[in-house]
């Protein structure tokens, strides 16, 4: 019987292969017709990555430029950090003595609003929701300095098998180098979307770490109207937003209403239109990938 069903598995799977391959190519060309229709009106240089994680459904528009990241990277910095606390170098409820000196107030940080004199003590996992859910450039900056600086994260990005991502500046060297230092952190759009995946399936880090950062990504408080913008009210997000000048990035994993995951991710840069405008058509780019996975 097991052998059986083998073999009825085998041959329905060619049949599948064979009977609906060019339907699945058509249908998701529409999907893609829909999407450059969006982009097409749009005056930027814009990236779209999409899978269906469940079906392996796959598709990609623009995805060979190099795409300025800005706070996406903290996304793989995160991985890089709970990778080590896996390894024992660092303890998730480690302390860390946050100073005066720690803290730029020149740049996005709530954590400096809340400490403007520092002399706080935060645990690891506090520094990574700060970095994470509230998109904090001085936490970000100082859990680079934890690992060695950037160039360690990109390390970790090689070992792991991404290739098509460069992380070289920390969130002060850009502020510092302008748009050239933001532009020296990037990706293609797919292969934030091949790290969100290993991610979710628990390929990086261990079970207890992909816990608490799906928790972080989940909380995000950037980006209310980019990915999250255009759908259904309460619609679980786990996401990761970047902006900067003419730049406005998200990526994240969609829970879709029969349970199955969408991964979605888009880089907008060199943008001559307005910051909301670039908000809204990533909004745009969201709503149109789930309603085509949902219908």
């Amino acid at each position: 019987m097991r052998l059986e069903k083998i073999v009825l598995f085998i041959g329905l799977w060619f049949l599948s292969d064979a009977s609906f391959t060019q339907t699945k190519i058509r249908v998701l060309e529409n999907l893609r017709s829909d999407l450059n229709q969006l982009i097409g009106r749009f005056d930027a240089q814009v990236g779209v990555g999409v899978k269906h994680l469940e079906s392996g459904d796959t598709l990609t528009i623009n995805n060979s430029f190099h795409y300025p990241m800005l706070s996406v990277y903290k996304f793989p910095l995160a991985l890089a950090i709970l990778k080590e606390v896996d390894l024992g170098k660092f303890a998730i409820d480690q302390k860390i003595n946050i100073t005066k000196e720690d803290l730029h107030l020149n740049t996005w940080s709530p954590l400096a609003k809340e400490y403007p004199n520092g002399n706080v003590d935060l645990t690891i996992e506090q520094l990574l929701s700060y970095t994470v859910s509230k998109s904090d450039n001085n936490t970000c900056d100082i859990l680079f300095n934890l690992l060695g600086g950037p160039k360690e994260i990109e390390k970790q990005m090689r070992d792991w098998g991404y290739l098509n991502i460069a992380i070289e500046t920390t969130e002060a060297e850009m502020h510092l180098g302008g748009d050239s230092s933001q532009q020296a952190n990037w990706c293609q759009p797919f292969e934030l979307i091949q790290m969100l995946e290993d991610f979710y399936l628990g390929k990086l880090i261990s079970e207890k770490s992909t816990k608490i950062l799906m928790r972080q990504l989940i909380e995000t408080s950037t980006g209310e109207k980019r990915i999250k913008g255009r759908l259904p009210k309460n619609t679980i997000t786990a996401h990761k937003t970047g902006s900067g000048n003419k730049v406005v990035n998200d990526v994240g994993i969609i829970m879709l209403p029969d349970g199955t995951h969408l991964i979605l991710s888009v880089f907008i840069c060199n943008a001559n239109e307005e910051y909301e405008a670039s908000e809204d058509l990533v909004a745009k780019i969201s709503k149109a990938t789930y309603d085509f996975f949902v219908n």
